[in-house]
């Protein structure tokens, strides 16, 4: 038995270091009295451990604003960031607008309560994959969605959507009967709010061949707009041999090296 205690000594040493994080579910961010929002309107949180003033990265999840739920992609999990991931109301059952306010409401909620989880309200970094690519686009360039909340949209670290709708979204032409390909710049379109004095945008896309539509070109296009505004901090990364669906895992290196970029300047 003399021998096992530097054993039970070690794992227990162990246990401490690597304890687990912490870790919320549904949470809600939606305090009105539509059933729907309601139901919809409910985040998770990861936290590391013990986390203090760590970069915290809000996560919309993707799915065209009609399907999809809130995740946390495993490669956030152990990076060290706080990880908030909310779930938001869906087309066709509310309009457009109601996708981008929940959005920001969700990335309000996540300014609100950073410090309660071991972030900061100046190291909040908006993602997002596809449909969640949009929502953060829009919040981040049309300064009205946080506005409403009391959020400044500059005060973001970085918007950084993957494979993200910069025309208006496809969802709501369809609603209107806009063809698929028929290309919309509206005010439901990123490229609309284009401006210079936005956070920094990192644009993340697909192979051009294998992404979905003209999403490389769209982003390119968006990448080349805020640059020709004099935008100081944009980039565009686009990931040979991944299609749509595929790009967003090996998207999340670059995210994490982005963050580590932007937070050693801070």
């Amino acid at each position: 038995m003399k021998n096992c205690l530097p054993l039970l000594f070690a794992l227990t040493t162990a246990t401490a270091l690597y304890a687990a994080p912490r870790e919320e579910k549904n949470i809600s961010y939606y305090d009105g009295n539509d059933p729907y929002a309601t139901e919809r309107c409910k985040l998770d949180v990861l936290a590391p451990d013990n986390a203090s003033d760590a970069p915290m990265v809000v996560w919309f999840h993707g799915g065209g604003l009609t399907g999809g739920g809130k995740e946390i992609p495993r490669r956030l999990r152990d990076a060290g960031y706080v990880v908030v991931a909310p779930n938001y109301r869906l087309i066709p059952r509310v309009p457009i607008d109601s996708c981008i306010n929940d959005a920001a409401r969700a990335v309000a909620w996540a300014f609100h309560n950073a410090e309660q989880f071991g972030s900061s309200p100046r190291k909040i970094f908006v993602a997002g994959h596809s449909a969640g690519g949009y929502l953060t686009a829009m919040i981040g360039l049309d300064r009205k969605w946080l506005a409403k909340y009391g959020i400044e949209a500059d005060s973001i670290a970085a918007l950084i959507p993957y494979s993200g709708q910069m025309i208006t979204h496809f969802a709501h032409r369809d609603m209107q009967q806009i063809p698929a390909l028929q290309a919309t710049v509206d005010q439901y379109a990123p490229l609309y709010h284009v401006r210079p004095d936005a956070p920094p945008v990192i644009l993340i896309t697909g192979d051009p061949e294998e992404e979905l539509y003209g999403r490389y070109e769209e982003n390119l296009y968006m990448w080349r707009m805020l640059k020709l505004t004099g935008h100081p901090d944009v980039s565009i990364f686009h990931l040979d041999g991944y299609n749509h669906g595929d790009m967003a895992e090996p998207a999340h290196h670059i995210l994490r090296n982005q963050i580590k970029r932007i937070t050693s300047q801070r």
